[in-house]
């Protein structure tokens, strides 16, 4: 679905979770899509739109839409062959706070990606999941990105793990504005042997529920 609309579904589902406070509290929620027609989102951190290294002139040539975001983080893309995940959870009923938050959401992938026989890992300079390089001069590969926000402490946005996207689009941006670091995908490092979109979602949502339900 486009990346609009998908918005104001997250917008209406953190809506109700935070007005449900007022009776004891509502149903949490997982989305999971991926955005087509593609798109760049921007926040308005500064310098970020200097990330973006065409015009929209270009972009709209190709299809791909252009589109500001209230999420934290950078500059990314979104497009078809890509899960991105949104929970909207009440991190307040979770007793959770930013930061270890986020490490659950990466450890959900990195569980996701070990399953397929990939070893993701953590940057502590960035957030997100990445797969090491193949040897100490090589870089590593960006194959997950996050960028979240908090409202009342109940999130918005999530995640975005590249099953099988169009890897060039990538180019278009200085990725989560970090340049020099390749972006990769499942399909990419697993050919014939990649697994499809639903069986990825599934298995993430099972190890992020593992997660969740670890807080007690």
């Amino acid at each position: 679905m486009p990346y609009g609309d998908a918005l104001e579904i997250q917008r209406e589902r953190h809506r109700a979770l935070v007005d449900a406070r007022e009776t004891g509290g509502g149903p949490m929620t997982i989305l999971l899509v991926e955005h087509d027609p593609p798109v760049i989102t921007v926040t308005a951190r500064p310098g970020v739109a200097e990330h973006l290294l065409v015009d929209e002139t270009r972009l709209k040539s190709m299809g791909i839409e252009l589109a500001s975001t209230d999420r934290g983080g950078d500059i990314t893309y979104h497009g078809p062959g890509q899960l991105v995940v949104y929970p909207i959870l009440d991190l307040n009923a979770l007793h959770l706070r930013i930061h270890p938050y986020l490490r659950l959401l990466e450890e959900a992938v990195i569980r996701t990606l070990a399953g397929f026989g990939l070893h993701g890992e953590r940057d502590h300079c960035a957030t997100g999941v990445w797969l090491p390089g193949e040897s100490p001069e090589a870089p590593t590969r960006k194959i997950c990105a996050m960028g979240v926000r908090l409202s009342r402490w109940c999130s918005m946005h999530g995640l975005a793990l590249n099953v099988a996207p169009d890897l060039s689009h990538f180019g278009l941006i200085v990725p989560c504005g970090l340049a020099g670091r390749p972006v990769t995908s499942l399909q990419q490092e697993l050919g014939s042997q990649a697994p499809d979109m639903s069986e990825v979602g599934e298995r993430l949502v099972a190890h992020l529920l593992e997660g969740l339900h670890a807080l007690g």
